[in-house]
């Protein structure tokens, strides 16, 4: 009956310290997810021209760094993004993954841009990496790289 008793106060207490442990993940999943369908909303927002809805998921301090080595900051990029020769056709994002550090969210993944710039075509097909931090209970993107993929 000891015995019995030692292994049932064993299993309950693994039972409390993995259900903290549970919650904490499922958590960590949500956020992450919450923040993949930002990254792709901003996506969205690019593509159909909604400079008010990119503006807002743009932190104050926000920086990208384009394939061609040009930054930009938060106005220069919504200045360059609404340059009025670019027509964009698509903007999409594949294999994005997630990594989580506390109110830090690192995404990476596939951008293909394909449309047209004063009038010739353009298509683009890039990694990218994006950096978003939770402050205030809201996602912002404070950071964004694009890189042309290597050739095989």
């Amino acid at each position: 009956m000891e015995g019995m008793r030692k292994i049932l106060l064993s299993a309950v207490t693994l039972c409390l310290l993995t259900v903290p442990l549970v919650r904490a993940a499922a958590q960590e999943d949500s956020e992450a997810a919450q923040v993949k369908a930002l990254d792709f909303k901003l996506t969205e927002a690019y593509k159909e021209r909604k400079f008010d809805l990119l503006a807002s998921l743009l932190d104050e301090d926000f920086v990208i760094t384009f394939e061609d080595g040009n930054i930009f900051g938060k106005t220069g990029y919504i200045s360059f993004s609404a340059t009025s020769t670019i027509h964009v056709d698509v903007a999409e994002m594949t294999d994005v993954k997630v990594r989580m550090h506390g109110n830090t969210a690192i995404l990476t993944g596939v951008y293909h841009e394909k449309g047209k710039d004063k009038g010739g075509p353009y298509d683009y097909r890039d990694r990218f990496t994006d950096v978003w931090m939770k402050a205030g209970g809201k996602w912002r993107l404070i950071a964004s790289h694009y890189a042309i993929p290597m050739k095989p």
